[in-house]
């Protein structure tokens, strides 16, 4: 093949081959703790590299890390002295109500390896865990075995959460519901957007025993603490908590239809007439040509759990053989998407 007189331009094949450089140097730095240094006081590439890699540690690898990281905007340097840039603050430390560290770290270690195996997911249609960790059962059941695993997650996913639910609950009128439970609602954060936008309505934060502790910790601090609750359960083996309306975030892409289809029944069994399932999750376009991070979640997916992202209308079909009588969607512009389920009235 000869090259063509005006070839296209070369940029965005240059900028997918670095960007997962970029993305492993944000997950280096703050899995070494850089941004949590600095958020304590500035400092040279010397005085972190003792305090972060240990007495003798030779600042120079480090250095070159920093100023990665001060090149795509992350820290801030002068005279040899680093500081976070107001992002990092926000999104990169621990401290920051807004913080993705967590999730940032579960990245760096389980997403990051399991992408190494793409191919193979595609190949074989499943996820990666066994061949990347040498695990049996599910990615859950082991990566979030410990405490501190578990928590970090839990607020990394929590900054997602705050980034993107209040406008889920903003994307339809829910003014005329009463009592929401958010199943598999993790720390809350769907429930007291939605406390917080609607002042009649009351809600339950219905998840795992070891997670519920996390939830009343954030549901404290909103100011619509006094109509949010936590409630231990299992959704798939448990009774549901009693609700007009009924919430699923970043949950059914995790499962595969029959699982869903077993969810969505129960759900809808357990509305009363004219009540209502929310689901935020991200939607691909009708033709699935778009949008790229729903696809890029898709293929997270894949290689992670038994489930994909879906478009409006095969979330649709779903939900009308559950027994919802109307299902809306509406792009948000936010992390996630929102659709409205309705049970039928009679």
């Amino acid at each position: 093949m000869s090259v063509p007189d005006r070839a296209p331009d070369a940029a965005p094949i240059l900028e997918l081959i670095d960007a997962f450089r970029r993305s492993k140097t944000m997950f280096a730095a703050v899995s070494l703790g850089v941004f949590e240094a600095l958020d304590e006081a500035p400092a040279d590439a010397s005085s972190l590299a003792v305090r972060l890699l240990g007495a003798g540690a030779a600042p120079g690898p480090l250095g070159r890390l920093l100023d990665a990281c001060a090149g795509m905007g992350l820290l801030h340097k002068r005279d040899g002295v680093y500081a976070n840039q107001p992002v990092a603050e926000t999104y990169l430390c621990d401290r920051s109500p807004l913080s993705l560290t967590g999730y940032v770290l579960y990245s760096n270690e389980a997403l990051f390896p399991m992408w190494a195996h793409l191919e193979d997911a595609v190949r074989e249609g499943t996820h990666r865990w066994t061949q990347t960790f040498g695990w049996q059962g599910s990615l859950f059941e082991h990566f979030f075995k410990t405490d501190a695993r578990r928590r970090s997650f839990l607020r990394g996913m929590h900054g997602f959460g705050q980034l993107s639910s209040p406008a889920v609950v903003a994307a339809f009128d829910l003014s005329r519901f009463r009592r929401l439970a958010d199943l598999g609602g993790g720390t809350g954060h769907l429930a007291i957007a939605a406390c917080e936008r609607y002042p009649r309505l009351r809600a339950a934060v219905f998840d795992l025993p070891v997670v519920t502790g996390m939830a009343r910790d954030y549901v404290a601090a909103s100011a619509a603490r006094d109509r949010v609750e936590s409630i231990a359960g299992d959704f798939f083996r448990d009774d549901l908590p009693p609700a007009d309306l009924y919430a699923l975030g970043r949950i059914l892409h995790d499962w595969p239809e029959d699982r869903i289809r077993l969810l969505l029944s129960k759900i809808s069994e357990a509305l009363p007439a004219g009540g209502a399932l929310l689901i935020a999750e991200k939607l691909l376009d009708e033709d699935k040509s778009g949008p790229t991070p729903a696809h890029m979640q898709s293929l997270n997916m894949l290689v992670c759990t038994e489930g994909r992202e879906r478009t409006l209308t095969e979330y649709a079909a779903l939900l009308r053989e559950a027994g919802f009588a109307s299902v809306e969607g509406r792009h948000t512009g936010a992390l996630v998407d929102a659709v409205l389920a309705t049970k039928r009235s009679q």
